[in-house]
């Protein structure tokens, strides 16, 4: 017997999907901000040549880089507090985790973009007798933003997917929603479906405006 497939019924959780798309969007940006916060200090940090400075934001780094997003929402949720021992609530512990998993990767973009300016804009800069972080802000950075960008947002699309994680950890969100949706209705195939579109309506125009600038700065 074939399935019959209908969405009629999933007009009746149009709010519900509108708050998880909410809840979505607002930790996607929220956890983007202070990733990219994070990861400038940590990327700045590591072009210390003091390895007591260097090496703790290696192993952080590697440390989020190197281990699954969700292994980390779930050791962040239930193990964490263990260790504290104070309870962590899931809302926190999702935020934690994105933003500190997205400012490993900004950190060495950030990192990757710095060291990529040539010596002679070193060398001029300290020529003018700028210190080092007047140069950093004035000569340097403005010219590795435009190199970072690209890689910065590609990262940021990767971080609207990782949000539909924190579901795991009953964080309200796009997925989560389709969760519930899908237990009161037992319709996961409609469902599931529809998650999927509203996924790709948020992240296809993001995808595309990011490789129209990638080609309009290889232009350049």
């Amino acid at each position: 017997m074939g399935y019959t497939w209908s969405f009629d019924f999933l007009w009746r959780y149009r709010s519900l999907f509108v708050t998880g798309i909410e809840v979505t969007l607002a930790y996607t940006a929220g956890t983007i901000v202070l990733g990219l916060m994070l990861g400038l200090a940590i990327g700045v940090g590591r072009l210390s040549k003091r390895w007591f400075i260097d090496w703790p934001l290696i192993a952080f780094i590697e440390a989020f880089r190197c281990t699954p997003i969700l292994v980390q929402i779930v050791w962040f949720y239930y193990a964490l507090p263990v260790i504290l021992g104070i309870q962590i609530p899931a809302i926190a512990a999702a935020t934690m985790v994105l933003t500190f998993y997205t400012a490993a990767f900004y950190a060495e973009i950030f990192r990757g973009g710095i060291v990529s300016i040539e010596a002679g804009q070193w060398d001029a800069a300290r020529a003018l007798g700028l210190r080092r972080w007047a140069m950093m802000r004035q000569v340097i950075l403005p010219q590795a933003v435009k190199r970072m960008i690209p890689p910065f947002m590609n990262q940021s699309i990767i971080q609207l997917k990782n949000t539909s994680l924190v579901s795991t950890i009953a964080v309200p969100d796009l997925l989560y929603t389709g969760q519930m949706v899908t237990a009161d209705t037992y319709r996961p195939l409609e469902t599931y479906t529809v998650v999927a579109i509203i996924y790709f309506v948020l992240l296809f125009p993001a995808t595309i405006f990011a490789q129209v600038y990638e080609r309009r700065m290889a232009k350049k």
